[in-house]
């Protein structure tokens, strides 16, 4: 592995996603701009923020919206500020891709394809000539360092658009998957400061069920797992191998259905209500670690220290 590559996902905390980082580094150093596409919660905007604290360099963030305006993106001339100064650049306003240019800085856009076509296109100059025209300031030029890193979501999730061709053409393209069960259980791990593995292991198994299952157009990302070991945590603090077995059932199955319901998504013609599709999960994952009722706690626990 590249050790600038280590070095990064030791100061950010990141598990894994060795190539993807790697990929990311050699396009920044060759200048070019990069797409980050994948499902949500796959962790885009944190390589994005680590690589513009990497290359110490200011960041500045847009979240995709279809409100966003060319003049958000790029400023606008203060109405109270023009009565009292004319149109100056003390009454300018600027913008994240104005501030970016002249500072040399990252610009992140999160979901870049929620964006209007419009705003989309005011990056084009941008990238391509590395300047952009603003009415009554002039030519802003590029510094040495501007770089635009963009993240865009699946095509088929609803609210986004296809992005044009010229645009998507000035990008590099990187893709996040998701990840194995492994890093899985390593992110959930550190993020909830658990020592139940059992219970980590139960709850990322459970969210990975939504990403397989024909009935659901879109799984719940690792946060599910997250969410699922933290509410249990609040609940209580015993191993679940050490509960009753019908309170470990109802728990894990509450669990389950606070944090991926709002997570998921069924495709259009699905029969079957998403709670009673989040408990069959649970249920399932519970049968295959043995953790349903008629098996002993402590039974579960010995079998799952013995593989690992």
């Amino acid at each position: 592995m590249n050790s600038e590559v280590r070095k990064i996902q030791q100061k950010y905390r990141i598990i894994g996603r060795d190539e993807e980082l790697q990929e990311a580094l050699f396009a920044v150093g060759a200048k070019k701009h990069i797409l980050i596409e994948g499902s949500v919660g796959v962790g885009k905007t944190v390589i994005a923020v680590a690589l513009a604290d990497h290359f110490r360099r200011n960041i500045y963030r847009v979240d995709g919206d279809e409100r966003y305006t060319e003049q958000k993106m790029v400023g606008w001339f203060d109405p109270p500020l023009v009565m009292s100064k004319g149109y100056s650049k003390e009454a300018f306003i600027e913008g994240p891709l104005y501030k970016a240019m002249n500072e040399g800085a990252f610009l992140f856009i999160n979901e870049l394809n929620r964006m209007p076509e419009g705003t989309q296109n005011v990056l084009l100059p941008a990238m391509d000539e590395r300047k952009i025209v603003v009415p009554r300031i002039g030519t802003v030029a590029a510094k040495e360092g501007f770089t635009i890193i963009a993240t865009q979501n699946p095509e088929e999730y609803i609210g986004t658009s296809r992005l044009s061709e010229a645009l998507k053409d000035r990008f590099v393209w990187i893709r996040l998957d998701y990840q194995s069960e492994e890093e899985e259980n390593l992110i959930v791990s550190k993020e909830t400061c658990s020592k139940d593995d059992l219970l980590v292991r139960a709850a990322v198994k459970i969210g990975r069920k939504t990403r397989e299952s024909p009935e659901i157009r879109r799984g719940a990302s690792v946060r599910g797992a997250i969410d699922m070991v933290s509410i249990i945590a609040q609940v209580t603090q015993k191993p679940i191998a050490e509960l009753d077995p019908e309170t470990r059932k109802r728990l894990i199955e509450k669990a389950a259905i606070m944090s991926l319901s709002s997570k998921v998504e069924q495709r259009e013609g699905s029969h079957e209500k998403l709670v009673e599709m989040i408990t069959k999960f649970a249920d399932t994952v519970l049968a295959e670690l043995k953790l349903a009722p008629g098996v002993p706690g402590e039974q579960a626990a010995k079998e799952h220290s013995e593989n690992f």
